[in-house]
């Protein structure tokens, strides 16, 4: 009897895994399209039952959303954003990635103002280079986070601080200008989220601290003022097993890529150099596909080809920044454009799957 009942088991254990592996192999394409995908909401505080986005994300067409300070409501802005966040996630039958960018400072979204507490930039904790300073501000940021059904956070930062750069430091966003000091941090940052389970998305790949314009705003060039140096935390972190996913740099760097091509939408760089020379198996988010650095330069449709080639696993849109002859956009926006871009032959669902099964490991446990 105990024999039977042990094959039993064995049989069912069997064949749900089989059923579990092929319900993965079913899985739609636009479905995997779609959780490549990482929207802004627009200006958004509260979501009503009849909206776009909600509607996307309970059909699985919608893998993340990106929140901003303008999510926030003036009165009640604790209450009103978890009810928000909750809202979002309530019906993801794959768990959501609700994103932010909260690295403390002046990147900083969840303001006193609104009964958030105090943060401070990395370029303080740098400079006051104490440990237990970075973990106490670290895990106020992280706990807030979980505290609000926030999941996913763009930090720490990891380009070397260079006071006359416009983005990163101008704004106080860098520990320090010696890399290994900015290992010390970041994985103090990290390691802190990863107690409150949040996800960390370190950031730029592969350096924009040296650059000497906003990708916001124009093309940048770093090629004469990049330093293989300013890799060695990105290397550091991942080897120790301290990396959840990276976040690309829309910069030119001929030192990586001699096309000249922005990072997030180069083979060389995103595949070749992270996956292949470092080892890299992670998410890779893209920075927002919206910013000019991209977008005046490549279009729409061409920018989200040539990022998928490159190897990006999350395309980001923020509905932040305008683009040109188009409002606020939508998951069918780009999965249409994907799909005929594999019926056409110019990618293969193949390379789809590959940043489908990497999302699918970053979700886990969410």
């Amino acid at each position: 009897m105990k024999l039977k009942l042990g094959i039993s088991i064995m049989m069912f254990l069997c064949i749900g895994n089989t059923v579990f592996s092929q319900s993965k192999k079913a899985d739609s394409l636009d479905i995997k399209i779609g959780q490549m995908i990482m929207l802004g909401i627009g200006g958004d505080t509260e979501i009503r039952a009849d909206n776009k986005i909600l509607a996307d994300i309970k059909a699985q067409k919608l893998g993340g959303v990106l929140l901003y300070e303008k999510n926030i409501a003036k009165l009640n802005s604790v209450e009103n954003l978890t009810k928000l966040v909750a809202t979002l996630k309530k019906d993801a039958k794959l768990p959501l990635l609700v994103s932010i960018d909260e690295e403390g400072g002046r990147v900083n979204r969840l303001k006193q103002k609104y009964g958030f507490p105090k943060t401070v930039s990395a370029k303080y904790l740098g400079e006051v280079d104490a440990i237990d300073s970075t973990k106490y501000y670290s895990d106020i940021i992280a706990h807030n986070l979980l505290e609000l059904g926030i999941n996913v956070n763009y930090a720490p930062v990891l380009d070397v601080d260079n006071p006359d750069n416009p983005p990163i430091g101008k704004n106080h966003r860098a520990f320090s200008e010696n890399p290994k000091d900015i290992v010390k941090h970041a994985r103090q940052v990290i390691k802190s989220h990863r107690y409150f389970n949040v996800k960390t998305v370190v950031k730029h790949f592969p350096g924009h601290g040296n650059s000497r314009q906003d990708s916001h705003f124009n093309v940048t060039d770093v090629s004469k003022y990049w330093k293989q140096q300013e890799v060695f935390p990105y290397v550091k972190l991942l080897y120790e097993g301290n990396v959840d996913a990276i976040m690309t740099a829309h910069i030119v760097n001929d030192k990586l890529d001699d096309s000249k091509l922005p990072a997030t939408l180069s083979k060389k760089i995103m595949t070749d150099y992270l996956r292949g020379d470092l080892g890299f198996d992670g998410v890779i988010f893209s920075d927002d596909m919206q910013m000019k650095a991209i977008a005046d330069q490549f279009g729409f449709e061409k920018s989200i080809e040539m990022a998928i080639h490159a190897g990006v696993d999350v395309l980001m849109f923020s509905n932040h920044i305008p683009m040109k002859g188009r409002g606020m956009i939508l998951p069918k926006d780009i999965i249409d454009i994907v799909k005929k871009m594999i019926a056409n032959g110019e990618i293969s669902e193949k390379r789809i799957d590959e940043s489908y099964q990497r999302i699918l490991k970053f979700k886990k446990g969410l």
